[in-house]
């Protein structure tokens, strides 16, 4: 009889008790569900932060590579346009040398028959002659006006000190009267265009006794 009493009192909590544990079970499952769907988030919301950084990275890096490659770029174009520049301004200026080395020979030649002429022999007693030496000397003067008007200066160092850019020697001496290392002697002038040197006036040079 007592055995059929537990029984029944067992049987009669377990109908009491099941209903409670079914009640609490889905709050359960569901509290545990939510936590590891946060988890989950937090770890994929990580993820995506590290992703994104890993692309910002990449695109700040890219960013830097293309301005340094603009920069050098710019850089590039300037120089080039310099260079350009200064190549239309020399062929401007110095485009001409090839014509002037060829006149210089035109205006040795003027200028060493002028020196031919015996300032003596040039007076109205000899017409023709002081004709002839004042086409010569007009001719001169206005070869070198030409040669003014175009950047072409004339170089006549005597007594200067030797330059060795302006200045060829033939021969170095001693010259009584002038300093050791000047021009002594100048045997042909020399030419500068727009003061570049075209031709070196040919010298004989003074040295120490």
């Amino acid at each position: 009889m007592a055995s059929l009493c537990a029984r029944a009192v067992r049987q009669s909590y377990s109908l009491v008790a099941k209903p409670a544990l079914s009640r609490a079970s889905p709050r359960l499952l569901c509290t545990a569900s939510q936590q590891k769907k946060d988890e989950t988030d937090k770890l994929e919301q990580s993820a995506a932060e590290t992703l994104l950084a890993e692309e910002k990275a990449q695109l700040e890096e890219q960013v830097k590579d293309m301005t340094e490659k603009y920069k050098r770029a710019l850089a590039d174009t300037e120089n080039l346009r310099t260079r350009s520049e200064k190549m239309i301004e020399d062929a401007k200026l110095y485009g001409i040398q090839g014509l002037c080395k060829d006149l210089l020979d035109v205006a040795d030649i003027l200028e060493k028959a002028t020196e031919s002429v015996p300032k003596e022999e040039v007076t109205s007693q000899n017409p023709h002659l002081k004709n002839l030496y004042d086409g010569l000397v007009m001719t001169e003067i206005q070869i070198q006006k030409v040669f003014t008007k175009h950047g072409l200066a004339k170089l006549n160092p005597d007594g200067q000190k030797f330059d060795p850019y302006e200045h060829e020697a033939l021969f170095h001496a001693p010259v009584e009267g002038k300093e050791p290392g000047t021009v002594a002697v100048v045997t042909k002038v020399g030419y500068k265009l727009h003061g570049r040197t075209l031709r070196p006036a040919l010298v004989g040079v003074a040295k120490a006794p």
